[in-house]
């Protein structure tokens, strides 16, 4: 039994950008945690746990990254979850915290990635996805220049429309959105405008998904400090205090092996998740105001408002025609951009979703604000598969501002020497110090 009272304190990410191989994973990792660390206003000798999470990249990755803030012998691990990864450790960190383990731990995600679509490292051995590529295979054909997780999510989003009547127009208006909202966050791989004709005439990936419906591969990281209420009190942090009302982890259903192309998608196990999270944190989903969740093409997130409950069963593309899902209307989702425009890099997917979400609560993201937001909704999906649904709550009403001399949900600045030797450990900035010297 995990101890209640569990909370964000500090959050930092990069940007993310296109993986040219221009900057490696320790400056990503090592610019998410050093700006994490300074919203917290704690260095890394307060940590005393830490979840890594990446896909790409060789063993203990993490520890190459966290050495940089000093070498504390604190545990680190390191987590590979397929996209749901950033979630995966952050929900780590949340555990580590709740058992009385620590009392501050830190959750980082990074990525540096190859370009082009996702494929298989490892040719010489068993695919974990070989089971529902057989079964889609067998029902849809497989199309071998199409990209294996563009004809899952592809499919999955023609199964609902046969299903329960949505449109290939829907799924274009998804991505309009979210390539408008990302205009307005630094963080964004992608901060261009598209018309609702420029989505449908980009370029054909698999059946109704069209480039601009599709994320990008990405190089980047984010970070999350957690502690425990004790740590927050002792060190002044409820007014900035984001509470994790609920957080639930779930894995596929015996349905994804089946013929229901819906279900190739994960839709069980976020359905699962979301239950146990509303569940736990004692809402439901009409208490919600902002969302973030899993875009990686925009026929996943037409079935996640069906999944989380935001509309009655086969009525996703309702929330859509509404106007429910952006500004003006019932939900903000997505209001970063969302995967198919901020971008997608596996491993600090679900540490930026909970970066936006933070920001969000305390008020601070300045034209992309929700208003009067008092529950954040996090979701998070790889296939494989593993999905974390997270509820959010600010943990007080005082206000609080960013006080690291430039608010960072509306600046991506990267950081300095000053903010460096602030979240480094006491033994690292002695040696800085000596060296320098």
């Amino acid at each position: 039994m995990l101890i209640k009272g569990i909370y964000v304190v500090g959050v930092g990410m990069s940007k993310f950008i296109k993986p040219r191989g221009e900057v490696d994973y320790p400056e990503f990792g090592l610019e998410a945690a050093v700006k994490a660390l300074n919203d917290a206003k704690i260095n890394y000798d307060d940590v005393k746990y830490a979840a890594c999470g990446y896909v790409y990249g060789d063993s203990t990755a993490g520890q190459r990254v966290l050495y940089q803030l000093g070498m504390t012998q604190i545990p680190v691990i390191n987590v590979n979850n397929n996209c749901s990864t950033g979630s995966t450790a952050l929900l780590q960190a949340r555990i580590a915290v709740g058992s009385g383990m620590v009392d501050c731990a830190m959750a980082l995600g990074f990525e540096r990635m190859a370009r082009g679509s996702l494929g298989s490292t490892f040719t010489d051995r068993t695919n974990p996805m070989d089971h529902v590529t057989m079964v889609m295979a067998g029902e849809k054909g497989f199309e071998p220049k199409a990209p294996g997780a563009a004809q899952i999510f592809g499919n999955a989003g023609i199964g609902y429309m046969e299903k329960y009547g949505s449109t290939e127009e829907h799924l274009a208006k998804i991505a309009e959105k979210n390539h408008r909202h990302s205009s307005k966050n630094p963080y964004s791989q992608f901060r261009d405008i598209y018309t609702l004709d420029q989505v449908k005439q980009s370029p054909k990936v698999y059946g109704p998904l069209t480039k601009l419906q599709c994320c990008p591969t990405s190089d980047g990281a984010g970070c999350v400090i957690v502690a425990s209420e004790k740590f927050v009190k002792e060190h002044g942090l409820m007014d900035q205090a984001i509470e994790i009302c609920a957080q639930s982890m779930a894995t596929d259903s015996p349905r994804l092996l089946t013929t229901d192309a819906i279900q190739w998608a994960g839709f069980d196990m976020t359905v699962a998740a979301a239950k146990e999270a509303y569940s736990i944190a004692g809402i439901t989903p009409n208490d919600v105001q902002v969302i973030e969740l899993h875009d990686c093409f925009s026929a996943n997130e037409l079935l996640t408002y069906d999944a989380l409950g935001l509309t009655p069963p086969g009525k996703a593309h309702t929330l859509i025609d509404s106007g429910d899902n952006t500004y003006g209307g019932k939900y903000v989702v997505n209001p970063s951009g969302g995967l198919i425009s901020k971008g997608h890099p596996l491993g600090a997917t679900g540490l930026a979703q909970c970066t936006e979400l933070t920001w969000q609560l305390r008020g601070w993201t300045g034209d992309r604000q929700v208003p009067n937001v008092k529950y954040a909704l996090q979701h998070n999906v790889g296939l494989g598969g593993a999905v974390v649904v997270g509820i959010y709550k600010k943990a007080n009403n005082n206000p609080t501002q960013p006080h690291v001399g430039y608010n960072p949900a509306v600046e991506a600045r990267p950081i300095t020497q000053e903010d460096y030797n602030k979240a480094c450990s006491k033994t690292k900035r002695a040696e800085f110090l000596e060296a320098k010297l």
